[in-house]
């Protein structure tokens, strides 16, 4: 079940935050738990009892961790759930794609490949898997103490807003609202989760989605058709804001109705294509991974200390580590590999060349970020390459697809939003609409936008079998 679906907006969220709002507050937690484990099971009812049966092992694993006085108890008992977690995660997500590179091998030296069953992924592992190691790591390194029973816990991990994709939370960023939300619990804050999952929805139905339909339409131009520079940038661009839209409306829609039912969850997404840099970028792009790799991957490694070549080093494995996070393909794994060279050509010497030009060096790391989701969204290498090359080496193109005037008018809508904070107006309104207190005045404006994007979201969706998520898979 994903956000913008029929069943969600019209079956499943009504009856829930009508039982959520009409119960006591005692019966609010085991709500939004039965609540969670029905959004999960619906889409995959076997993987369910996977999350439930690994969270009940982990729950006790960290209790008896922490204590535990003995020093090489605790690290033997974090080795132990890591390795249950990571197991998993590999498991499910990297044993098609090692066995099918060790068949390959096997075939180009003459020998028979292994037979293997190919395993269905479970939705959102990714996402489950770095909450529980954020949680076991935490308390390990005594940043806070383990929740105090295992229903609590549960509700943490699989809280449905953020499950399937996100923004990943560490236990200590909701720890208090798993207890007490009563300072969010307002009609205050239930109306601004609702105009934040509004303008989310908008986000991925009426923007993405159009620009996703006209990138598969472009990339199943038969192989025997010439795209075309032109088409080729067209389907370039498109994919760009089309998984921009997609995931940040997604995490808007996440936020929102996390704050609908008290919970604050943090930003996912700060306005990444004004990056001035590719530094500056992951700052701004996915925030809770870029977080959760610097706390859990990079600082273990060394960080910034040591030696320049080995603050190089850790800096290109955390983003190998990264594109591989994203899928079991080469293509991930070059796109990670790809950010990390300009991460670390940019600490050599270009982040100084990008300060003497300010504002304009946004245009430079949009034109890096676009062309590396070439390979993020073809996944293979050959096809990646051939495809950069038609963008940046002039060719005419002989197939028939031609842009549609609803393709440019979302294209042109889907640019102004991505560099609307460029401006110091652009950047009052994101305030005041997202992040400050709000007027009656303002709900006056805000309301009647919402209930609008809300209405023309519903609308396509009931119309358009179209209906894709980038980040369902991850």
């Amino acid at each position: 079940m994903v956000f913008s679906s029929v069943v969600f907006l019209f079956y499943f969220l009504p009856v829930f935050f009508t039982v959520y709002y009409l119960a006591p507050k005692n019966f609010k937690n085991p709500i939004i738990l039965i609540g969670s484990v029905f959004f999960y099971a619906w889409g995959a009812p076997r993987f369910i009892f996977v999350i439930l049966g690994t969270t009940l092992v982990d729950f006790y694993i960290v209790r008896a961790m922490d204590n535990s006085p003995a020093k090489h108890w605790r690290k033997l008992l974090l080795a132990v759930s890591l390795s249950i977690n990571l197991g998993l995660l590999v498991y499910f997500k990297y044993s098609n794609f090692f066995v099918d590179n060790f068949n390959y091998v096997l075939t180009i030296s003459g020998v028979r490949p292994v037979k293997w069953m190919q395993l269905v992924l479970p939705i959102g592992i990714s996402f489950y898997t770095f909450e529980t190691i954020t949680y076991v790591v935490d308390v390990y390194r005594k940043v806070h103490k383990p929740l105090r029973n295992f229903w609590d816990y549960q509700l943490y991990i699989i809280l449905f807003p953020k499950l399937i994709a996100g923004p990943i939370v560490r236990y200590h960023d909701i720890a208090g609202q798993l207890y007490d939300r009563s300072y969010y619990e307002t009609a205050e804050y239930r109306l601004r989760g609702m105009y934040r999952f509004a303008i989310g929805l908008g986000k991925k139905v009426l923007i993405a989605n159009v620009l996703g339909f006209a990138v598969d339409s472009i990339l199943n131009v038969p192989a025997n058709a010439q795209l075309g520079t032109y088409v080729a940038w067209i389907g370039a661009l498109s994919y760009t804001f089309q998984i921009y839209f997609d995931f940040s409306g997604y995490s808007d829609m996440a936020i929102g109705l996390c704050l609908m039912m008290g919970f604050r969850i943090p930003e996912n997404f700060n306005n990444p294509y004004t990056a001035t840099s590719i530094t500056d970028f992951w700052r701004r792009w996915h925030i809770s991974l870029g977080n959760w790799m610097r706390n859990y991957l990079y600082i273990p490694l060394g960080g910034n200390r040591g030696k320049q070549w080995r603050v190089y080093l850790n800096l290109a494995l955390v983003f190998l580590a990264s594109g591989l996070w994203h899928g079991a393909a080469w293509g991930f794994v070059i796109w990670g590999a790809y950010h990390g060279l300009f991460l670390i050509v940019e600490r050599l010497f270009l982040l100084r060349w990008l300060a003497r030009i300010g504002k304009a060096a946004c245009i430079y790391t949009f034109v890096v970020v676009l062309s590396g989701w070439v390979f993020f969204r073809l996944v293979q290498f050959k096809p990646s390459i051939a495809y950069l090359k038609t963008m940046f080496i002039w060719q005419q193109g002989t197939s028939n697809w031609h842009p549609t005037n609803d393709l440019y008018f979302t294209l042109a809508t889907a640019a102004f939003f991505s560099f609307f904070t460029l401006s110091a107006v652009g950047r009052r309104i994101q305030e005041k609409v997202f992040f400050s207190n709000y007027t009656i005045r303002r709900h006056y404006l805000v309301a009647p936008v919402a209930i609008i994007l809300i209405i023309l979201s519903a609308a396509r969706i009931t119309s358009v079998s179209f209906n894709p998520f980038i980040y369902f898979r991850f």
